[in-house]
């Protein structure tokens, strides 16, 4: 125990001493929410990585879908790799980079409003940014929590207080930077941690190949064996909604596409690809592989894990040496605490560049910056009211960690994949076709959540042919494929005005020079 506190210690003071070191070396708007747009590729990798993969993940993801999925989970983090990784930077990192640098877009909402000639498109979309990534932020206290009870027997309430403390220093004072820097030493935590976690937890099993035949030997609901070791699983096709919705998903999150923005040159733009694709492969691929044997250290109780799926992965780390699970907590905490800076910063940087900044006028860069800061610790006060309420409330199964990120993903992505990408690359969309696509990822998502979440329609159908209709995270992946195809159809039966039209070729004019 004296071994995990100097360990945490100790992190925890060089992340605040990153963000003091910081503090002076931020002189205004663009060096506090982009770093000043020179940021090399490994920085960005890292900041790509640790933001996309946190407690959300290690803990409450890999648990929960490891338990449904066995070892097929594991396509689960392949996905995250090939899609949300690889694919995200080949096709969006260089032109997201030339836009947004050329239409001097700090923000998502800036970028809707200038490319699409639109003040609406960006009020509407800062509002969805501040409310949908609070469950995300939640579910990063939720999942962090969980680990922090069984390592040192605290209440939850004052993991997630001091959470929320330690991320607003180092954040409000260094800044992207700071959180930059955080997130290359956080990534190298990350990866170190994991490869040890995964060969340590096989081993208590009897290795790669006893932990497989143990797995193998797991009936599933049916009485049937050999399924929970299998190469496609007990259940393909809601792991594909899965896949989709955390691969598909960072396409359109805003916390994820901002590092786009802030990364130096088309040169790190292509090794950036690289740093950040064998990242994903290592932390995504190894926290599914891990919770793919999640039923091997919990015990079944009617179907569902007996503490439930957000204590699986907590209870797997009891089975190993202390001090491994000390760099166990410093890894979640190192991916939690990148993924909050993350999550605070865009929406602080949301809220004030895009909401309170056209309402004030002759605000300057240094009023700015102070409103980001202080907009930083509102967001993560109410974010950890939310995380509190869900580990307390009586609606557990809605509130665990794969619900509230679903929740939050299927309406971001919803709403903002299919427009932001379709804008790099398309002059033919409209800003209707931008309305409809924000109108209906919010929609799918609010509807879903008043039906299943709260219960609004209680003899609504569970499932359709094998697919889970009350799965959150199915209903963030329809959303986002519906996005796709509702932005080009939109797009093809409205007009744009010449207005729109000709911000629309100044917009692309970058491409050309």
């Amino acid at each position: 125990m004296v071994l995990r506190w100097i360990i945490l210690v100790v992190y925890l003071m060089l992340m605040i001493g990153i963000g003091v070191y910081y503090r002076k070396k931020t002189a205004n708007v663009n060096d506090f929410v982009l770093g000043g747009r020179g940021l090399g590729p490994w920085f960005t990798a890292f900041a790509y990585g640790t933001s996309y993969f946190s407690a959300v993940i290690f803990v409450g993801y890999a648990g929960k879908f490891g338990w449904a999925y066995g070892v097929a989970s594991t396509w689960v983090g392949i996905g995250n790799a090939i899609i949300g990784s690889l694919l995200a930077w080949l096709i969006l990192g260089k032109r997201t980079r030339t836009m947004t640098k050329h239409l001097d877009a700090k923000t998502m909402p800036e970028f809707f409003e200038r490319r699409y000639n639109s003040k609406t498109l960006k009020t509407v979309s800062a509002l969805i940014i501040f409310i949908f990534l609070i469950p995300y932020t939640a579910s990063v206290y939720n999942g962090l929590s969980r680990l922090f009870v069984k390592s040192f027997d605290i209440p939850y309430e004052f993991c997630i207080a001091a959470m929320a403390v330690f991320t607003a220093i180092y954040v409000i004072m260094g800044g992207y930077k700071a959180t930059a820097l955080n997130d290359f030493i956080q990534g190298i935590i990350m990866l170190i941690g994991i490869a040890a976690v995964v060969v340590a937890v096989l081993n208590v099993n009897g290795g790669f190949s006893g932990s497989m035949k143990a797995m193998g030997a797991i009936p599933d609901a049916n009485g049937n064996t050999g399924v929970f070791n299998s190469l496609i699983g007990p259940d393909p096709i809601n792991l594909i909604g899965v896949v989709i919705l955390t691969s598909l998903g960072t396409w359109g999150l805003p916390q994820m596409v901002q590092k786009f923005y802030a990364i130096k040159d088309d040169k790190a733009v292509v090794t950036g690809t690289v740093v950040s694709t064998v990242f994903a492969v290592v932390v995504a691929g190894g926290c599914y592989f891990l919770g793919g044997f999640g039923r091997l250290f919990m015990e079944n109780v009617d179907g569902a894990p007996k503490e439930g799926f957000d204590a699986i992965v907590p209870s797997m780390m009891e089975a190993l040496p202390s001090a491994l699970f000390a760099l166990i907590i410093v890894l979640v905490l190192s991916a939690s605490m990148s993924t909050l800076s993350s999550l605070v910063l865009t929406s602080s940087s949301t809220l004030t560049i895009d909401l309170i900044k056209p309402l004030k006028k002759n605000m300057d860069e240094k009023e700015e910056v102070r409103i980001m800061r202080i907009f930083i610790a509102v967001f993560l006060m109410i974010s950890v009211a939310i995380a509190v309420y869900s580990l307390r409330g009586a609606k557990q199964d809605a509130m665990i960690i794969s619900s509230l990120m679903g929740i939050s993903w299927g309406a971001l992505a919803g709403a903002f994949l299919a427009p932001f990408m379709y804008g790099l690359f398309w002059k033919g969309v409209t800003k209707a076709a931008v309305m409809a696509s924000f109108i209906c990822g919010v929609g799918i998502t609010v509807v879903h959540m008043m039906i299943y979440t709260f219960g609004v329609i209680p003899d609504a159908p569970k499932t359709l042919g094998g697919l889970s209709l009350a799965s959150p995270v199915n209903a963030g992946a329809f959303a986002m494929l519906f996005g796709l195809v509702v932005v080009p159809v939109v797009s093809l039966i409205t007009k744009s005005n010449d207005e729109d039209k000709k911000a629309t070729e100044a917009a692309f004019e970058c491409y050309t020079k």
